[in-house]
């Protein structure tokens, strides 16, 4: 087969590995703890009489459904599919190709990375510090060559938080400068951790979210970016005509009502209860470097041999995560929080393994 037409696409694509999600490296087992997906659905009503008609741009319910929730005015919120649609919507917004860059805080979230590579957007990495957390003034000293700054926080994988005084000063150093960018997909599992009530005094701050982890909706890829009306206003120039689905809009609607949302926080209760559990059980095992910060619906561990857990879990049809190739996390593995018969099943087999 001729790969003409590969030379075809742009240069950066044909030397882009993309991004490994869970699905994509896949695996075979009954139990999945490796997407940090929630354990449980919910049940949702479908209306189907206007399947024939296009859906509204940024449907009313939704949108005020979110800023109530969040606590924002609905002119500061835009719903995409996703968080992942967020992150690169603001690249291809505030980024020009082959000029400007971004920056990002490995180990951390793979997507920032890989969309500004696809938008032909250079990446600073300054390296989370020892800590794992970000490096507040190293990230100020290079203000001046980067439009936006990513900060993952709970940071996936490693969970940590950010500090908000500091993020207050870097916020003031960014002002007409860059956008700082905190990303809290996960921080239902700690809401009071959000960054949120800095949106009233900062114009450069963005806030992504997402109803795929707490609220269960992994599958509906619906998620949000709360910032000023003027970042929201020019999000809405380059987002596609038609972003959100009729049925993604309903069961969002839905989840997002005082019912929705108390169903959600109680499943964050059982959660965070389990994941206190599971930690108490893995400190008392043999064969263990570190328990990072658990802050989210996830945890990472560092093993004494990594690859061995891993590969014999894997045998058990128990899918996990595993960071051992990112930089700083070798022998790493990280653990979705799934059903209470999942977790004892997966304790059960990791004490098989490491006594």
């Amino acid at each position: 087969m001729s790969h003409k037409l590969t030379t075809l696409a742009r240069k950066n694509i044909q030397e882009l590995t993309p991004y490994q999600s869970a699905r994509r490296i896949g695996g075979t087992g009954d139990i999945w703890l490796n997407a940090n997906e929630a354990p449980d659905s919910g049940h949702y009503s479908l209306d189907c009489s206007r399947l024939n008609r296009y859906p509204e741009f940024q449907p009313a319910s939704v949108i005020n459904g979110y800023a109530d929730y969040a606590g924002v005015k609905p002119a500061q919120v835009i719903t995409t599919r996703g968080a992942d649609e967020a992150i690169e919507l603001l690249i291809r917004t505030f980024c020009e190709p082959g000029k400007d860059s971004i920056l990002i805080n490995p180990p951390t979230y793979g997507m920032y990375e890989i969309s500004a590579e696809t938008c032909g957007v250079s990446i600073i990495k300054q390296d989370l510090d020892v800590n794992f957390d970000p490096d507040y003034d190293a990230i100020k000293a290079q203000l001046d060559t980067v439009n936006i700054v990513f900060l993952c926080a709970p940071n996936n994988p490693t969970g940590n938080l950010l500090n908000t005084d500091k993020l207050t000063d870097l916020l003031i150093a960014a002002k007409d400068k860059a956008l700082i960018v905190c990303d809290e997909a996960y921080i239902e599992f700690c809401p009071e951790a959000s960054q949120v009530h800095l949106l009233q005094d900062f114009d450069n701050l963005v806030i992504l979210r997402t109803l795929s982890k707490a609220f269960a909706l992994a599958s509906l890829r619906c998620g949000f970016a709360l910032a000023s009306e003027t970042v929201i206003g020019l999000l809405s120039k380059v987002i596609a005509p038609y972003p959100v689905p009729e049925p993604v809009a309903q069961i969002a609607s839905q989840a997002l009502t005082e019912s929705g949302i108390t169903v959600m926080q109680t499943r964050v209760q059982q959660l965070n209860g389990m994941r206190r559990a599971f930690i108490d059980e893995l400190n008392q095992l043999q064969g263990i470097n570190k328990v990072f910060p658990a802050t989210g619906n996830y945890v990472l561990i560092q093993f004494d041999a990594g690859q061995k857990v891993f590969s014999l879990l894997g045998e058990q049809g128990i899918v996990l995560r595993d960071f051992n190739s990112k930089v700083r996390l070798e022998n790493c593995i990280r653990i979705t929080l799934g059903s209470a018969a999942e977790m004892n099943t997966t304790l059960v087999a990791l004490k098989s393994v490491l006594s």
